[in-house]
Formats: structure tokens, sequence, C-alpha cells
């Protein structure tokens, strides 16, 4: 087993020695993609000193309006992992289509999805943002990949992973074998194992949701909400805390390092769109990380990385964290059949709210 410091490297290979189907190619991909984590870490860090903070006045294929960082975090990741030899194409939030490796360069047999910079609008305020990519196999290695190449379920995922640029840099990562995180270490330019095999607590009292939306949920999800506000005097018992931090990446990583469940439901606000989070820069590889931590990730209906994509961009609900609060979620849906015409007929808070919802 690797030391307690090893550098990622040394991680790496130590797990191709133990689990021989890990090949070297995979291995120098994600060695890539660590680089490309460090570098847009040293420029978050610098941002206000070299006038990359704020926006660029595009909107992205995903409707929203691009941060400086968001363009140049999405740079770095083509110019660090075109070249290797280890990919057939890449996808991005930040491209209407898959990126095509340059004829310059050899192709291999990886496809690489990420979202470069999670949590972008957060940048301004110094909040942690961070990094979401996923590596599966291209179904034609060497080929240049097409977009369907990228429509593959979750479960196809062979690494996973992201990086938060917080009051550190820390890289976590799964190659199917379990979940570590290695914190960069900016004296000696180093990824270097801090936690290893890292598990999620069955059950929690700590909840992530945007209550802003609370208008738009479907019951099941405001009868888990209220259930958990009505502290000790409710059905549950316990009392709860509530978080909400806007980064995906920082949600993820408060609970891989002290539990909860985090809850972004499909709802009625957009009833066109399955949900807020897209499935394969985000919802994937999440929940890779999430299953092999011990715990669960859903849509509220079903496993998230049983989803097969239909598009490249596709949204979808996602609901993770401990095992226990996910089954429970899972299960409030599925005894509210009546799903999104059954909405306009219960109370806004619950069974006893006040207000009802206008959609």
């Amino acid at each position: 087993m690797p030391t307690e410091r090893s550098t990622l490297t040394e991680f790496l290979a130590e797990e191709r020695r133990r689990h021989p189907g890990l090949c070297a190619d995979l291995t120098s991909l994600i060695a890539d993609v660590a680089l490309a984590c460090q570098e847009i870490s040293h420029r978050i860090t610098t941002g206000a000193l070299t006038g990359v903070l704020g926006g660029n006045d595009v909107v992205n294929v995903q409707g929203e309006q691009q941060q400086k960082l968001d363009v140049l975090a999405n740079d770095i990741f083509l110019r660090t992992t075109e070249g290797g030899g280890k990919l057939a194409g890449m996808a991005s939030e930040e491209l209407d289509l898959p990126y095509a490796i340059p004829s310059r360069h050899p192709r291999g047999q990886y496809l690489l999805t990420f979202d470069p910079l999670d949590g972008s609008s957060n940048i301004d305020v110094n909040v942690s943002v961070g990094s979401i990519f996923s590596i599966l196999r291209a179904p034609v290695p060497g080929a240049h990949a097409q977009p369907d190449d990228f429509l593959q379920p979750g479960t196809e995922q062979v690494a996973g992973g992201y990086a938060i640029y917080g009051p550190s840099t820390v890289l976590v990562l799964t190659v199917g074998t379990g979940v570590h995180a290695f914190t960069l270490d900016l004296g000696v330019g180093e990824f270097l194992l801090t936690r290893q095999d890292i598990k999620l607590p069955a059950s929690t009292a700590e909840f992530a949701i945007n209550t802003s939306n609370r208008r738009f949920w479907r019951p099941a999800v405001s009868q888990y909400v209220d259930e958990c506000l009505a502290g000790t005097s409710g059905p549950r018992q316990k009392d709860f805390n509530m978080r909400w931090v806007a980064s995906l990446v920082a949600e993820t990583h408060r609970i891989l390092t002290r539990g909860g469940v985090f809850l972004y439901p499909r709802d009625s606000k957009d009833p066109a769109k399955e949900g807020r989070l897209r499935l394969l820069y985000e919802a994937n590889p999440i929940a890779f990380l999430i299953e092999q931590a011990g715990g669960l990730a859903s849509t509220g209906h079903g496993r998230v990385l049983d989803v097969r994509p239909a598009q490249l961009h596709q949204r979808i609900g996602f609901i993770f964290g401990a095992r226990e609060e996910v089954e429970r979620i899972e299960r409030y849906h599925a005894e509210h059949t009546g799903g999104a015409a059954e909405e306009q007929n219960h109370p806004l808070y619950g069974f006893r709210g006040l207000y009802r919802s206008a959609s």
C-alpha cells in the first residue's frame, strides 16, 4: 500500500501494481488532468492580480454567462491533455460540440468530459470553486470521437473526480478502487496523498438544498425537507442542519469530509428540463465518487449511473450522499406517484403550508 504522503504519481503506480486492469495510458491521462488542475489553481489564486475575474459578456451553450476564468480553465484543460496521445476526443460543459484532437497529435483510447470551472459565479466573492472530470473508454480507439461516443451511462466510467480550489487545492479521485484525496503541496509542486479510502457515514443530520426553489419542489422533496426542519419534535425526532454553497464541488467535498445529503431535484420551475445539473460533466463523476465511498446517488427515482444519456448537455435531477437519506428520499418519490401533476394540488410547505405554487 502507498505511504501516507505518496505523491499522486506514486499512488497511481502502486494502484497499477495492485490492479492490473489499470493501464499506463489511464494513469498518464490522470496525471495530465492533475497538471491542468494545478495550473487552474494558480490562475484562480492570482485572478484579481492578473485581471481575469468577472464575466466576458458571452453566453455559453448552457445559457449561462461565461466568466473569464471559465474560458481560461477550459483552454487549460484542452491544451494540457490534447497532446498526450491518450485521448480520442473531449467534451466540455463550455463547448457546444466535442473537441476534436488536432491532427498533429496521436489519438488514444479514452474520452475525457469535464466542467472546467464549477461554481464560477462564486469566484468574485472568493468562495471555493472546482473542476470536475470523467474518463470513459472510446468505442473506437485511435479514431476521431463522434458525439454519440460520449453518450455512455456512468457505469462505464473508468475514472472520475474533481479538484477543489479553496484554502488548499485538493484533488479527489477514483479509478474504481475507492476514493482518495491529494493535497497540492505548493513547495514541491506535487499532489500528495492526504486521505485514503474515504467512506461516507450511512446516516447524517445535515442536508443541502436551495430553498429559494421551494415553491417549485415536488411533494416528495417538500415532505423530506419539512420533516428535517421539524427537528426533534417532528417524525425524524432529531435536529438537522441545512447548508447551501451553490458550488457542486464544495458541496461534494463537505459531504465526503463529514457526511450529509445534497438535493438538486427536478422541479416545476422549467418543466421542459429534467433537472439543473449536467449528467456527463457533473452528475456522473460525482455519483461515481459517492458510490465508491459507500453512499448513493439518485435522480429521485433511480440510480444516476444507470441513466443512458440522450444528448451531450443533458440535465438531470441529482440527489446524493448518505445512503439512508437517499433511500428515504427515493421512497418518498415512489409514494408520491402523481408526479408533476400532483404538485399543483399540494401546499408549498409540504402538506401544511399557507401558500400554493402558481405553476
